[in-house]
């Protein structure tokens, strides 16, 4: 079993980037891609005579086509699983999240991406685990910032109703930790590049649903210090719209039959096994 994984870099931390390699180095990760979207490639030097690290400083491809430069490297070398990683993600020493992940997907060769739960710093639970989203879902949670209707939709469009407790078939998963099975992306073509950045986690959620599970497991967790870029950063939040434009244009604005199956799917199982 060979597992590589990937990170994208935009003028990332020092501190940030140093505790992700210390995760990396304690887990089966053989290889880890940094595809560095900086203006610079300071960070060669940085990490250089680390043989585990493969740096490539390039221009600025976004998040999606970036991770594609090494998920091609992985196809290339006949990988068994790659993962994406934020650089902003981290784990405990005591729990070796990627090798758990992977013998789950060992063990269950119809899962062609598992996502572990994810926390921020002070243990509390971020709700990743998401539906389909309606143009609607968007609207409000970014436009309309009235509470009650905010809380109504979150619980029900990021499933706050399941307890994120148990192992379950999720529509969309965050792209901040992918463990992908190499097969399935060869499969689907890894991130669609027309994506600079935000949506191409849905967008390729979408595509490996079609063909295999995608999967939550939440008996091992990671930390995501999360934060909502394109809520304090005009240019970001122009990025965010126009991707989003481009998610609905490519998959539909009302008429989507394939996101109201595929929701009702994965919540009549979850609801099923509850039962």
């Amino acid at each position: 079993m060979r597992i590589y994984a990937s990170i994208v870099t935009f003028h990332t931390k020092h501190s940030d980037l140093v505790r992700l390699i210390e995760c990396v180095e304690k887990s089966p990760i053989e290889k880890l891609f940094i595809i560095d979207n900086s203006s610079n490639d300071e960070l060669r030097e940085f990490v250089s005579g680390n043989q585990r690290i493969h740096y490539i400083h390039s221009v600025n491809l976004g998040y999606g086509s970036g991770h594609n430069v090494a998920i091609t490297k992985s196809l290339a070398e006949n990988v068994d699983y790659h993962v994406i990683l934020n650089p902003d993600v981290y784990w405990r020493d005591n729990v070796n999240v990627v090798q758990t992940l992977a013998n789950y997907m060992e063990e269950n060769k119809d899962c062609g991406l598992v996502m572990p739960k994810v926390l921020y710093p002070n243990e509390e639970t971020q709700y990743l685990c998401k539906l389909i989203p309606s143009p609607m879902d968007l609207i409000l949670r970014r436009f309309i910032p009235i509470k009650s209707w905010n809380a109504a939709n979150d619980y029900k469009y990021e499933m706050h109703w399941t307890g994120y407790d148990k192992i379950m078939e999720i529509p969309v998963l965050s792209g901040c930790f992918m463990m992908l099975r190499c097969g399935v992306v060869k499969q689907t073509k890894g991130f669609d590049e027309r994506f600079f950045m935000y949506a191409e986690d849905v967008d390729l959620c979408r595509r490996i649903g079609q063909v295999s599970q995608t999967i939550f497991y939440p008996h091992v967790s990671i930390y995501h210090e999360y934060a909502k870029g394109s809520y304090g950063n005009r240019r970001m939040l122009k990025m965010h719209v126009k991707s989003i434009v481009k998610y609905f244009n490519k998959w539909g604005w009302i008429f989507d039959l394939e996101r109201r199956s595929r929701n009702r799917y994965c919540v009549e199982q979850i609801k099923k096994s509850e039962s």
